[in-house]
């Protein structure tokens, strides 16, 4: 390969990346089909890689690839006897509506996304299918990506997605944000599919990085598309001020070697105030008017971290609180695990550490590295190093990006270093 056709195959990768969850929205809203979506959005890419060597990258590729799959799509509609009545549904439509979907003032793709969001967690899809559909569509993540988020193996990934979007095409779910009442049932699906993508950024599921930074800002920006469509949802503002108040903390948690710094270690005068402060608003706005949400409460804990000048005078009794409150409103075996960790700040590690041990039976946290690597760290702050080296050599197994791995071997070795 030419450095000419090397660059211009970067260039498609580089818009793909950018505009993949745009496009496959805008191609969707148009057909009505995820399969054929992302069918000829990858036509697309391929005809960008024979046509822009020769004719240059266009001043608007994303538009350009929308274009072209938008072609591909009717082509393939017409030449399939099995479409040819959603294709007459479709001009039907397109005559109702005036015509194309509207492209965004900048002249790039419309930003359909949130619709899709909407579709993507729909009540008819079990709850697990609604965060998988999100993360592998809208935040492009591979299906082996989506497969170690959930903690299942790959080929149940794979049956998952097909089977969602079977359910999708088979049982009509329509393609749109919903009216005002039908709102509570689906809201709560696409905000964790958002948190999923943030997660997923924040701390990456594999590879060679801590975080993720693109997914992380992506899932902030649709954080901010949400409350701007939503502003009265109290449980939207709380998510988009959890995401700010934690990704604020984003260049601190890495050193310069991209090794990992746990929070008690990093230099808090490397966060970003000015990200802190709108969290905060937006904490206090979450928490006013009504019972807290999920979001809400995991808001002011964060909040609670980033308000301390550092982890010892963190205000460890009222974070504890809060663990209490969310563990009541959302009684997960992570909850638990954190609230835990809490404990061994305000209590000790005798403490924690026999809250950690109550959930051993949990199946999610057998295989989940952060349970594992507390209970090694408690066991070592108890003087228990032989079983603290055991803990860690569990952890490590199971950590799955490298600079987790790096930190874990760095607190083996110091439990248990090499004999000379």
């Amino acid at each position: 390969m030419d450095e000419r056709a090397a660059g211009t195959r970067a260039s498609v990768e580089a818009v793909f990346r950018e505009e993949r969850g745009r496009l496959l929205a805008a191609l969707v809203h148009r057909f009505g089909d995820l399969d054929l979506a992302e069918d000829v959005a990858s036509e697309a890419v391929e005809a960008a890689l024979v046509h822009w060597p020769v004719e240059g990258v266009p001043a608007r590729p994303g538009a350009w690839l929308l274009t072209t799959a938008r072609r591909k799509a009717v082509d393939r509609l017409r030449r399939d006897q099995a479409y040819a009545a959603r294709l007459a549904l479709l001009a039907a439509e397109a005559e109702r509506t005036g015509g194309a979907v509207p492209e965004e003032a900048d002249g790039g793709l419309p930003d359909e996304r949130l619709r899709l969001f909407f579709t993507c967690a729909h009540p008819a899809l079990p709850a697990a299918d609604r965060g998988a559909l999100t993360l592998r569509y809208l935040a492009g993540l591979t299906t082996q990506e989506v497969a170690r988020a959930y903690l299942v193996p790959n080929a149940t990934m794979a049956q998952r997605l097909v089977r969602a979007k079977k359910k999708i095409r088979e049982a009509r779910i329509p393609f749109r944000v919903p009216e005002p009442d039908e709102l509570p049932g689906r809201l709560p699906g696409v905000l964790q599919a958002v948190y999923s993508i943030f997660t997923e950024g924040y701390a990456a599921s594999s590879g060679p990085l801590l975080q993720r930074l693109d997914l992380a800002e992506e899932a902030v920006r649709l954080g901010r598309i949400l409350h701007r469509l939503l502003p009265a949802e109290r449980e939207v503002t709380g998510l988009l001020a959890l995401m700010l108040l934690v990704h604020a903390r984003r260049d601190a948690r890495t050193g310069p070697d991209g090794e990992l710094v746990l929070l008690d270690a990093q230099d808090r005068g490397r966060w970003d105030r000015d990200m802190i402060a709108e969290g905060e608003t937006l904490a206090v706005a979450a928490l006013t008017g009504g019972p807290p949400g999920p979001y809400g409460v995991q808001a002011a804990i964060a909040a609670l971290h980033d308000e301390a000048a550092d982890a010892a005078s963190t205000d460890w009794p009222q974070v504890v609180a809060l663990y209490d409150v969310l563990l009541a409103l959302n009684p997960s075996p992570v909850v638990a695990l954190n609230r835990a960790v809490a404990v061994a700040m305000r209590d000790g590690p005798a403490a924690g550490l026999a809250l950690l041990d109550e959930l051993a039976g949990e199946p999610r946290l057998r295989a989940y590295h952060p349970w594992v690597a507390a209970r090694a760290e408690l066991l070592h702050r108890l003087g228990r190093d032989a079983e603290a080296a055991d803990a860690y050599r569990r952890a490590l197994e199971l950590a799955g990006t490298e600079p987790e791995r790096s930190h874990l071997r760095r607190r083996l070795a110091a439990v248990a270093p090499p004999e000379r």
